[in-house]
């Protein structure tokens, strides 16, 4: 519509004046209707873990309560935050979480290939055109999908809140008010991680996530004691966080086979996908990839070559709600499961659940998000409802919630980089 009122008024004004300027004005109406993003506001953010997760996670398995072979002490999270602002008074957010055994990038690199970069394709950009904004960013900057994913994010609950709508309602349909939520059992001595399993099942959760990696007959002996502990109706999934070789996680993966296991994660080194491949065809329980998926291609790659069954996304990867919904669509035409999985903050806590309520009949299994559970603070103006294992999705425009400005400012690492048009 917009382009065809462009045309018709600069080939044909004379026709624009006919029923008293209707049309002209109508024609003017759909140019102007437009919004244009005007300002990308930045910050560097680092939020602790709760004072039991740390004492939890420094008792567990290399410190971290993990198989994973980092060595520096993990005693909290580092995220940027993104405020996008629109030449008609909205403001969209986003938010973006990164650990450098993971993702390999630091806030302040994250910030800068925005500011150096990114920016170009997202200022003056219509942000409902967000599609148009990804593939921009694609063409013009390879890789990087932890920043693009963040501009991309803001730009979903800008473009929602300029609808008036949420951003369920903006993705495609919200079929859910409420979601089940995994929970995480960390790799810690073997009473700990049982009184963890038993208490999240009485909580009410329906599924855990339990850290293995310790070799397959210790990693069996914490299996049976789960299932012991917890019975068959509680759904769970193991995450190896890439302890093994291939050959080494065929045999851990067989041993638990018995105790029906929903999914495996990232057995193998995150760069081993033939390695990923060789497994998956070796072990009936299907494979997800975490540390070795962060891009798009990274699925399809992995999907292609067999060595998964089952997609895992988050806010940061595949980079972004654009990539996400692409991701999602590829692995419901090839029946795949899709695990919704992260520990963020609440912005995309509250992206999380959206995703989730809007491809809920698709998931095939409980999204996972920890965030609350594990941070000093969510900096959201308004918590997030969880009871008895499950979620509330946030209602309201956009994600259904505001930044908390006061605890931004309690806990930013750094002044906010603010960019505009240039």
């Amino acid at each position: 519509m917009k382009e065809a009122s462009v045309i018709m008024l600069i080939a044909f004004p004379d026709a624009m004046q006919l029923a008293g300027g209707a049309y002209y004005n109508m024609a003017v109406a759909s140019i102007s209707m437009a919004s244009k993003i005007e300002s990308i506001e930045l910050w560097p953010v680092h939020v602790p873990f709760k004072a039991t997760v740390r004492q939890i996670m420094q008792a567990g398995e290399g410190g971290l309560g993990m198989a994973i072979k980092a060595e520096d002490p993990w005693l909290g999270e580092d995220f940027v935050i993104c405020r996008l602002q629109s030449d008609d008074g909205h403001a969209g957010i986003g938010e973006v979480f990164m650990w450098l055994p993971e993702t390999g990038v630091l806030p302040s690199q994250v910030i800068d290939v925005i500011q150096k970069a990114l920016y170009k394709y997202v200022i003056g950009a219509d942000p409902i055109d967000v599609r148009e904004i990804c593939h921009k960013m694609d063409n013009n900057v390879a890789r990087n999908e932890v920043a693009k994913g963040l501009l991309d994010m803001a730009c979903y609950d800008l473009a929602s809140r300029i609808k008036g709508c949420s951003a369920s309602e903006f993705l495609g349909n919200k079929t859910v008010s409420e979601v089940h939520l995994t929970t995480l059992v960390p790799l810690a001595d073997l009473e700990t991680m049982i009184a963890l399993s038993k208490m999240y099942v009485s909580m009410g959760h329906r599924t855990i996530r339990v850290k293995l990696g310790k070799g397959p007959s210790k990693d069996q002996a914490i299996m049976k004691a789960v299932r012991d502990a917890v019975g068959y109706e509680t759904r769970v999934r193991v995450d190896y966080n890439q302890a093994y070789t291939p050959n080494d996680a065929v045999a851990a993966i067989r041993a638990i086979e018995p105790y029906k296991i929903d999914v495996a994660e990232q057995p193998v080194a995150l760069d081993d996908y033939l390695g990923m491949s060789f497994v998956q065809h070796a072990v009936k329980v299907p494979l997800m990839a975490h540390e070795g998926c962060f891009s798009l291609r990274d699925f399809l790659s992995l999907a292609e070559l067999g060595a998964v069954k089952v997609l895992g996304i988050n806010s940061e990867r595949p980079g972004g709600v654009t990539r996400a919904l692409e991701a999602i669509d590829h692995a419901k035409k090839r029946g795949m499961g899709i695990v919704i999985h992260n520990q963020p903050l609440g912005i995309a806590s509250a992206m999380h659940l959206h995703l989730a309520a809007a491809n809920y009949s698709d998931l095939g299994h409980d999204p996972e998000v920890f965030g609350t559970f594990m941070l000093e603070d969510d900096l959201i103006t308004k918590p997030i409802k969880y009871v008895k294992g499950k979620a509330k999705v946030p209602v309201g425009p956009g994600w259904g919630v505001d930044l908390d400005l006061d605890a931004l400012e309690k806990y930013a690492t750094g002044p906010p980089v603010l960019i505009k048009a240039r």
